[in-house]
């Protein structure tokens, strides 16, 4: 019964997609499971469930011997991203991501395990193809006010990026009082990339590589990066990889728990696409080049989060975490290596090999959180809490692109005992609106309304 019942729960686990998601905390959301969720994104120091994969995976030692279960659950996004300059106003289209979860866990004596697949984060936009903003710029000779204007493909403009894991966690008890946790992750990263960058702006952000003197940067007008599958489960540069967690909680009282983890760099291939478009126009000639693009060393960052739950009374918990993600070591660069495939078609760009480097230089973040929850019954619990961090992306090389600007968030939900077996939980979440002027003076606005639904049953 056993083997069955895991066979099928694997089995699910690897047909499920995870689906892109929106930057909330950088590229992270702002909390995993509609516990955590509701609270914050609190986690590190008490039971989140299943969800415990992505928080802390020791605290799924909180689960009671003999449990058996699977959990399902649904995470809506609904991002408002506007842009503004030189009195023109877009805003993006990309208003909903709807992101799956599946997870199994059991626990036998001292220690607890399973598997689980979820989205953990990414960003995206879409300003269409009728974006004022996105109409006309200059060519890469002189500044604004002496370079020749230019016409642009006039093409959709749009990004997403998404980062999806399969993880398989354990946990021990070591004393009634102390476990200790580990999950080993396998993960996905993909992207689709729609842009066009007038000759101009692209001199001044392209940083390294051999693009512009390869496409002669004096007389460029535009270039358009263009893959793009159209699936709204995975992207069309694709790379894949490993990661692990660590974590532990301790009881030191009736009053207080604490909690900590430590999620690793990834360790990722390059994201490909062999059906890839480079569209290069000079004022004399243009080539819409076919081949293979390489987005290079993409990596999700290492995080340390600590935590603590406190006890007050029986009804009441109120938790507190601290997270630092890494950004820095993953995110300083965006860079790229486009390969022309070596046709007749491609002309004198055919074979050739064009490398490209823009600066990010986005900053470590630090996250607050902070939830609260009350048993209002035996069977109804209320939750409440807020996420409060800095923001990872620099004004200087901010791109309107991939706008991961939002900073704090609002939470609250609920859980629900619908039978012994049965049970579910709810959450939502508001990010106020957060603007920034980037180094070309592009006024960006970025605000969020998310939720999360989750049902667990005992087997």
């Amino acid at each position: 019964m056993l083997r069955k019942t895991l066979s099928g729960a694997v089995i699910a686990l690897s047909l499920t997609g995870a689906s892109t998601a929106l930057a909330t905390n950088g590229m992270n959301l702002e909390g995993y499971g509609a516990k955590s969720h509701a609270m914050g994104g609190t986690g590190m120091a008490y039971d989140t469930g299943n969800s415990a994969v992505m928080n802390n995976p020791a605290t799924l030692g909180y689960m009671k011997e003999g449990t058996e279960e699977i959990g399902i659950g649904i995470r809506g996004l609904h991002p408002s991203v506007e842009l503004s300059y030189g009195g023109a106003n877009d805003k993006s289209e990309a208003t909903a991501f709807y992101m799956p979860s599946l997870s199994y866990m059991r626990k036998d004596g001292r220690i607890t395990w399973g598997a689980a697949v979820l989205s953990q984060g990414g960003m995206g936009t879409d300003y269409g193809n009728d974006s004022s903003l996105f109409q006309g710029g200059h060519t890469d000779a002189g500044s604004p006010s002496t370079a020749t204007q230019t016409m642009l493909s006039g093409k959709d403009i749009r990004s997403e990026v998404g980062v999806g894991r399969l993880m398989f966690p354990i946990s021990y008890n070591l004393t009634d009082n102390t476990t200790i946790g580990a999950s080993a992750d396998f993960v996905w990263a993909s992207m689709d990339l729609q842009m066009d960058m007038d000759g101009m702006h692209f001199g001044m952000m392209e940083t390294g590589g051999s693009m512009l003197s390869t496409v002669n940067d004096s007389t460029l007008k535009y270039i358009r990066y263009d893959f793009s599958n159209g699936t709204p489960f995975i992207g069309s540069a694709v790379g894949y990889g490993t990661g692990f967690k660590l974590g532990f909680t301790h009881k030191v009282s009736r009053l207080l728990t604490i909690g900590g983890t430590y999620h690793s760099q990834t360790m990722m291939s390059d994201l490909e696409s062999s059906n890839a478009k480079l569209t290069v126009v000079n004022e004399s000639t243009s080539a819409e080049l076919t081949g293979k693009i390489k987005v290079n060393n993409f990596e999700w960052p290492a995080t340390f989060a600590a935590g603590v739950a406190l006890h007050p009374t029986n009804r009441l918990m109120i938790a507190g975490d601290i997270k630092y993600v890494d950004w820095s070591s993953v995110m300083d660069k965006f860079s790229t290596t486009f390969t022309a495939d070596n046709t007749t078609a491609n002309g004198a760009y055919a074979g050739k090999t064009l490398n490209m480097d823009m600066k990010q230089d986005w900053r470590d973040q630090t996250v607050y959180s902070i939830g609260v929850e009350y048993k209002a019954t035996k069977r109804l619990a209320l939750r409440g809490g807020a996420s409060l961090s800095t923001n990872p992306v620099p004004d200087a090389y901010l791109n309107p692109m991939f706008p991961a600007i939002t900073k704090d968030h609002y939470t609250c939900g609920f859980g629900y005992r619908v039978t012994d077996d049965t049970k579910v939980g709810a959450a939502f979440s508001y990010a106020p609106k957060v603007t920034e002027t980037n180094g070309e003076g592009r006024v960006i606005s970025h605000s969020q309304a998310n939720w999360s639904f989750n049902l667990v049953h005992n087997l």
